[in-house]
């Protein structure tokens, strides 16, 4: 059975709609004009247990919608769902202990109060006792690097101790399936690898499932094989990530070391040029070539220039996502 299936999945809101000016206001006053707002449209997908998978969307895209629908906080207006087993608007006992949802910009700890003691509180939510809270506490303040840290008041940690914590308290009842949405917002380098390396520990050693939302894309590159693309409510792209890669980078970048100074007008013959940098002796170019004619492109290179050195990558990560999202590329 997957972890978390969605069929058909929609959410819709009524808004209301107000013109400008006194007229428009009075108008809305006694009469309100609606309009319908398509937050999510038909998302189909599923799931398996333990995998890690990136959700990927531009602002107002429909991911935090279709994340509120997946643990039960919004009802769909359409399709069906279903996640650890459970159908998640109906808030069962069974399917909260089996889920958590970890959002960057909110907070559960009470600030003046030490971390242990929102600890305790949400240990005595989940109904777990002494030993079974003191041995998850022991292993999961290990894996975080907490030692010392939580019987400190949550407001003298720093932000990356802060998120370490709240990971701690959202993970104390032992969760099958982990919605993540911005883990690492605001977090600094050192702090976000940190964070990304006990989500990768944490899915290895107990294989929770992980839904990840976050537009730092090193956070899915490090975790996530599989990535959801939602556009405008609706899923564009469900694959693997080299595959998005693949089917939406156009080009390839050819840096092309020579020991010898080519003019523009020749270098330009065998591809787009990007970039020149004349050395002492030489020239170091940069091609964009597209992946139909890299072999040939490469091979004409090498045939006609004084290579000394030839490297091809493919374009950042960042740099393909960003063109998917801004433009719904998969439709």
């Amino acid at each position: 059975m997957p972890a978390i299936s969605a069929e058909n999945l929609s959410k819709r809101y009524p808004i209301t709609v107000k013109e400008s000016g006194f007229q428009g206001t009075a108008q809305h006053f006694f009469r309100r004009n609606y309009q319908t707002v398509n937050a999510v449209q038909a998302v189909s997908f599923q799931i398996e247990p333990g995998e890690v998978v990136g959700f990927l969307g531009a602002n107002g895209a429909g991911k935090t919608t279709t994340l509120k629908m997946l643990t039960g906080l919004i009802h769909p207006s359409e399709g069906t769902v279903q996640v650890a087993g459970y159908v998640p608007f109906q808030r069962k006992a069974g399917f909260l202990r089996k889920i958590t949802l970890v959002m960057g910009q909110k907070q559960q700890l009470i600030w003046d109060l030490p971390a242990m003691d929102s600890l305790r509180i949400n240990a005595a939510v989940y109904g777990i006792g002494d030993r079974a809270f003191q041995q998850q506490v022991s292993e999961l303040t290990e894996m975080l690097s907490l030692e010392g840290k939580l019987t400190q008041p949550v407001r003298k940690l720093s932000l990356g101790e802060r998120m370490k914590a709240e990971l701690l308290a959202a993970l104390i009842h032992h969760p099958e399936v982990l919605f993540l949405d911005e883990p690492t917002l605001g977090l600094d380098v050192n702090a976000q690898v940190s964070v990304r390396e006990f989500l990768r520990d944490y899915n290895q050693r107990f294989g929770a499932t992980v839904l990840l939302t976050s537009h730092y894309m090193a956070d899915i590159t490090a975790l996530c094989q599989r990535v959801l693309v939602i556009h405008q409510g609706g899923m564009i792209y469900d694959g693997s990530l080299a595959g998005l890669v693949d089917r939406f980078a156009p080009c390839r970048e050819v840096t092309v070391e020579l020991s010898e100074v080519y003019p523009i007008d020749q270098l330009s013959g065998y591809a787009d040029v990007e970039a020149v940098e004349d050395l002492a002796k030489g020239q170091t170019v940069k091609f964009l070539v597209s992946q139909e004619a890299l072999t040939q492109t490469v091979a004409k290179i090498l045939a006609d220039l004084a290579v000394i050195d030839l490297a091809v990558t493919e374009p950042p990560i960042e740099e393909v996502i960003g063109r998917v999202l801004r433009s719904g590329l998969a439709t």
